[in-house]
């Protein structure tokens, strides 16, 4: 099995957590339940700590303060219209992939929000994933109707994960991070 994602670990702790299959098997069923190839596109997860992410959103967002989950989406897949789906995105071959971007994961913020929500952290990180990776693919939240969307896409792809549906008793403005528009 060839790897689509390059999993970067700057914060030990993530690889006790078992960041590495935790993530290519997230990204696999996410691409998998969207209809996407598993071939012909790659991205990179980085697991960090807060003062990394802290720096990221400072210098990204003007935001001084850590974040759970950062997204830098390489196409602008966004529709153009409120509540529409993101366009499908460019995909190479095996030997030439289309780079999706990169997608940055905080673990104090991750465990400190599962430990919040009575959560397993090694599931709040998959919820993350999955959402960093929809960020890629054009899908957001700050619109109501571009979030019924997303919200929708998460809770199906967790539940082929096994998962739960992470916004029953959670306020969703609380949990999610930020994507990043920047090529």
């Amino acid at each position: 099995m060839v790897s689509l994602v390059d999993t970067v670990i700057e914060d030990p702790r993530w690889e006790s957590l078992g960041l590495e299959p935790l993530v290519e098997h997230s990204i696999r069923t996410s691409l998998a339940h969207l209809g996407l190839p598993l071939e012909g596109i790659s991205l990179c997860v980085m697991g960090c700590d807060d003062a990394r992410i802290l720096a990221l959103n400072s210098d990204f967002l003007g935001k001084a303060k850590p974040t759970n989950v950062l997204s830098w989406p390489s196409f602008d897949l966004r529709p153009e219209i409120i509540g529409a789906r993101p366009d499908l995105p460019p995909v190479g071959s095996d030997h030439n992939p289309e780079m999706l971007g990169d997608i940055a994961l905080s673990y104090e913020t991750c465990a400190l929000e599962a430990i919040e929500q009575y959560k397993f952290m090694a599931d709040h990180a998959t919820h993350l994933i999955v959402h960093g990776l929809l960020h890629l693919l054009g899908y957001d939240h700050v619109e109501d109707q571009d979030a019924a969307i997303m919200e929708q896409q998460e809770v199906e792809i967790l539940a082929k994960l096994g998962l739960s549906n992470p916004y029953i008793g959670w306020q969703s403005d609380k949990l999610i991070g930020t994507r990043i528009d920047g090529q």
